[in-house]
């Protein structure tokens, strides 16, 4: 890969905590944007991320909601000026039938979610719901078709259904369940985690499935689709090699990658009350998702040097345990300072690799995983992670500003990873760089030679007096950002001090 086409980190280990940080502008000799769609969501039919979370019903009285949606999600959503929603799945898409959750609510058969808790479903919130609350959103909806248990007919005609203009069985069905114009969904996964709870495949097999299925997606009322193939677990880059050697160009825009920040799958830890020990080990754990960027990008390069084919991290986020105790459902977990760096790292990475990451998807939007949102009954609150993406909105479709970063290290016992992550883009005139400090101890000071003259400089912080800290119903607003006065600009150089595991957005004009 040239150097120019790429983000520039020299990591110095071997540095005390008291070394000097610099950030400096990279030479940048091909503009790069940070697309929006990096910075999208991800809602499953999975505890109560859709029932009990997004949808309460249109009977609903006690929660203020529009067609069955609650309203204070809607509002929450929009100021994150969020791109695309992910829905319905992960590996419900795979056991999810579209034709189930159409037409009158009454008449719709229920559904055992066999994924997750064995819940029955009834199928009141389906394409239709979906759709138009991404509508309502302004977002892109992006839907995961079933490869593993529907066939290639069931697929093909639900992007007739919301996509064809004509008069079609489909189209006709639309319109009879109240849609008169398509709604031309442009995102479409071609399953989920093949490799996993989508079939268990093989690459070569999912290869040849993937090839038939996106044949029969057609392009209606030329309008392209984006056809996202089930890319790698993790480091499986073998998987990646497969598809970019076996499905051909003009069948695939993107290939998934699903990355979740867990220590050990067996015993994912706490997502409170977590140590020091557990905190570092979380943080190594979330910082290689960058090795896994720039190895499956360089398979990719191989094959697609012009980078035409996307890098979709369509499932990222922190998995912990959830608490015997807690009764909120599946996959329901607290959100504290340390999901707050994992997103404000994670977030940089994809800037940085803007050329190949086109779309990535946080798991998950509601009340699930690393979610932005949480609700109890009529209560509502914003997570950490809810600021950090409201904070790094300034970098959506922004123009890329590459950086040669030098951090000092965050060291625990005997091992280390790079304390300061960065990213930055430049947009209307003015230039955003986010800065997170990884090191829960230390704080780090940060030189930034700017190259010229800057008249003024603002920032905002998400921080808070304990890494175990978090938002709850009783008190929301513990942790939420606030205007950041520590850094000088003098001359050509900015100086920024950061206090231990925090996340900063600077404004420089």
């Amino acid at each position: 890969m040239k150097k120019h086409y790429f983000f520039y980190l020299f990591l110095f280990y071997g540095i005390t905590g008291w070394a000097q940080n610099t950030i400096r502008f990279a030479p940048q000799n091909d503009t790069v944007i940070i697309s929006r769609h990096i910075y999208g969501h991800f809602a499953e039919h999975l505890g109560r991320c859709i029932y009990d979370g997004i949808y309460v019903g249109e009977s609903n009285t006690k929660i203020p909601n529009t067609n069955g949606v609650r309203n204070d999600i809607i509002a929450a959503l929009r100021k994150l000026n969020i791109p695309n929603l992910r829905w319905p799945g992960g590996c419900f898409a795979d056991t999810y039938h579209w034709k189930d959750g159409v037409g009158p609510k009454t008449e719709r058969p229920e559904i055992v979610n066999m994924w997750w808790g064995g819940v029955t479903e009834d199928n009141s919130f389906g394409t239709h719901d979906f759709l138009n609350l991404c509508e309502v959103l302004g977002a892109e909806p992006y839907l995961a078709g079933n490869v593993g248990s529907g066939e290639v007919q069931e697929l093909a005609d639900w992007v007739q259904y919301v996509n064809f203009e004509g008069t079609s069985p489909m189209s006709n069905m639309r319109r009879d369940n109240g849609r008169d114009k398509p709604w031309n969904v442009k995102f479409w996964g071609v399953g989920n985690e093949a490799w996993g709870c989508g079939g268990n495949m093989t690459a070569d097999y999912y290869a040849d499935v993937y090839r038939k299925y996106a044949t029969f997606m057609s392009n209606w009322n030329d309008k392209e689709l984006y056809r996202i193939a089930s890319g790698a677990s993790g480091d499986d880059y073998n998987w990646t090699e497969t598809l970019m050697k076996k499905i051909p160009k003009n069948l695939v825009k993107g290939l998934a990658l699903h990355y979740y920040t867990v220590v050990d799958w067996n015993n994912k830890g706490k997502a409170t009350n977590f140590t020091d020990e557990e905190y570092f080990n979380t943080m190594k754990a979330s910082w290689f998702m960058n090795e896994q960027i720039e190895k499956h990008s360089e398979i990719m390069d191989k094959y697609d040097p012009k980078k035409e084919i996307a890098l979709v991290v369509d499932e990222w986020g922190a998995w912990y345990d959830t608490d015997p105790a807690d009764n909120k459902g599946v996959l329901y977990q607290q959100n504290t300072m340390r999901d707050a760096i994992i997103a404000g790292m994670n977030l940089n990475i994809f800037n940085n690799h803007a050329e190949r990451v086109k779309m990535a998807n946080l798991a998950q939007a509601v009340n699930v995983l690393q979610a932005v949102i949480l609700t109890d009954g009529e209560k509502m609150l914003l997570t950490p992670t809810y600021h950090v993406m409201e904070m790094y909105k300034v970098h959506q479709d922004a123009t890329l500003v590459p950086l040669e970063v030098n951090s000092a290290n965050f060291t625990y016992k005997a091992e280390s990873i790079p304390a300061v992550t960065a990213s930055a883009s430049i947009k209307d005139g003015k230039t955003h760089i986010s800065l997170v400090n990884v090191d829960n101890k230390v704080s780090q000071t940060i030189t930034i030679p700017t190259n010229k003259k800057y008249k003024k400089v603002s920032g905002r912080i998400l921080t808070s007096k304990d890494m175990n800290d978090h938002n709850t119903f009783a008190n929301p607003e513990i942790i939420k950002p606030e205007i950041f006065n520590d850094m000088k600009l003098k001359a050509e150089k900015l100086t920024v001090k950061i206090p231990p595991f925090s996340v900063v957005v600077l404004e420089i004009e």
